[in-house]
């Protein structure tokens, strides 16, 4: 039986991502609608970097709930806004702001992150990327209770999701939104009993922010190293390699072992080793990287298989060619 107080919990949200507003959108749909959100400010996206508003901003728009949008929390009127909605439990998904212990203290009860690994492995901004990145075979969703270090707070809970060969950041993401919401509803329902442990230091690993340098290949690197790469970096920023002047973004790949007649290619990382409506095959330091979606920034820029790729910049991907270090 769920607790009353634990029924009646005044919440608020703060979030930015699409990860934030699956989360979200589960919290309002088992009628736990938070007093207020708190996303970031609207930035610049897209090819025309127009001034775009989070997801999590469209969801507080759209249900009529008060929105807040500072650059930071760490100016001290910044409590005391937040004080005006008198809140139990601030929960926290993805929101990328750091919130100071003045904000920390203000709900009654304190502030609940959803955070996408099994902490402590993964503390950090880009939890997915790097899990699939290092070839973990297992991630998850952590529930903790936020304290003023990096993802250190003690946990009321985690749940596991495995990661197969065919797992990409996009597919990863959405799994652990719908896993953490589900374990974020369970706390909330049941935190009068729930006691959180304190996380060992015991395998933490940090998960910094992605940027241009995670993404550039480095054709050195084994297939599989490049394929895990690729995977990860998919719907955010794409792998990337140097092309002929050109720059190729993969967005779909599959690591072989090289062939016997490719095993000459294969000295010269970069070499495209043979090119049909299959894929691409390019050589790395060890094996061979298949690259069946990409785009080139070239033309329209649009999305192409290998078979398109080919149709139109054979000069650039037949076999023979070399692709550079991004």
């Amino acid at each position: 039986m769920v607790n009353k107080s634990c029924k009646s919990l005044r919440l608020g949200f703060a979030g930015t991502p699409a990860f934030a507003a699956r989360i979200l959108e589960a919290l309002i749909a088992a009628g736990r609608r938070p007093e207020v959100i708190y996303t970031q400010p609207d930035r610049p996206s897209g090819r025309g970097r127009r001034t775009q508003p989070s997801p999590v901003k469209l969801i507080a728009i759209a249900a009529g709930i008060p929105l807040e949008q500072p650059a930071t929390l760490k100016d001290p009127g910044a409590a005391k806004v937040l004080a005006r909605y008198r809140l139990d439990v601030l929960v926290v998904a993805a929101y990328g702001l750091i919130l100071p212990k003045a904000v920390l203290d203000t709900p009654a009860r304190g502030c609940i992150n959803v955070h996408a690994s099994l902490l402590p492995r993964w503390r950090g901004a880009a939890p997915i990327e790097r899990a699939i990145m290092a070839g973990d075979e297992e991630t998850g969703i952590s529930i903790m209770k936020m304290d003023q270090g990096l993802d250190t707070g003690p946990v009321y809970e985690t749940r596991s999701w495995r990661i197969t060969r065919e797992t990409d950041a996009p597919a990863l993401e959405e799994a652990l939104a719908a896993l953490g919401s589900t374990a974020l509803l369970h706390c909330l329902e049941h935190l009068d009993q729930c006691a959180p442990e304190q996380q060992s230091e015991r395998g933490s690993t940090y998960a910094p922010k992605l940027d241009r340098s995670d993404a550039a290949i480095r054709w050195g690197e084994t297939a599989i190293q490049i394929e895990r790469q690729v995977r990860a970096l998919k719907g955010r920023m794409p792998a990337f390699a140097g092309c002929g002047g050109a720059q190729v973004r993969v967005l779909s790949a599959e690591a072989e072992p090289a062939a016997a007649a490719e095993k000459e290619a294969c000295r010269v990382p970069g070499t495209i080793t043979t090119a049909d409506k299959t894929g691409i095959r390019v050589a790395c330091g060890n094996g061979i990287l298949r690259i069946t979606q990409l785009k080139l920034n070239l033309g329209k820029g649009q999305v192409l298989s290998a078979a398109d790729a080919l149709n139109g910049y054979t000069h650039l991907l037949g076999a023979g060619c070399a692709l550079h270090d991004g």
